[in-house]
């Protein structure tokens, strides 16, 4: 017996139920990137971790700079309450992202989390926008 089968696989429809739950919250910078591509963004991405002048340096394109701490009741409310949030940090190495999750989850508002971040968009080849975009409201 290997590593592999060493545990029982689920069945199909615990995998299904399993991974159905993990795409609630996630997506991914392939699916981003082609939202923004195709001009079909129906969510407002958050780049949540750094200061201004690194997010100026290069930040996902049509990304807001608006850091897991300062997010508030008061500041999420600029946008309708069924807005979804998608939101990235650095990548792996990073947590951000998931502050950032969990804090919109807590103000009851539809989030997920970009994963790889920075790290999986310039691993993908993708291009970055520079410039200040701050949610500033």
């Amino acid at each position: 017996m290997s590593y592999v089968t060493d545990f029982p696989v689920a069945s199909p429809e615990q995998a299904t139920s399993h991974f159905l739950r993990r795409l609630s919250v996630e997506t991914d910078c392939a699916d981003v990137h082609d939202a923004i591509t195709h001009n079909d963004r129906d969510f407002v991405l958050l780049h949540v971790v750094g200061s201004p002048d690194a997010f100026a340096r290069r930040h996902v394109p049509g990304a807001l700079h608006l850091p897991h701490r300062m997010m508030t009741a008061e500041r999420m409310a600029a946008w309708p309450s069924d807005t979804l949030f998608v939101v990235y940090c650095a990548g792996p190495h990073c947590n951000g992202a998931d502050r950032a999750a969990l804090k919109l989850a807590r103000l009851g508002l539809p989030v997920k989390i970009m994963i790889g971040g920075i790290t999986g968009w310039e691993d993908e080849g993708y291009a970055f926008a520079s410039g200040q975009i701050e949610a500033d409201f």
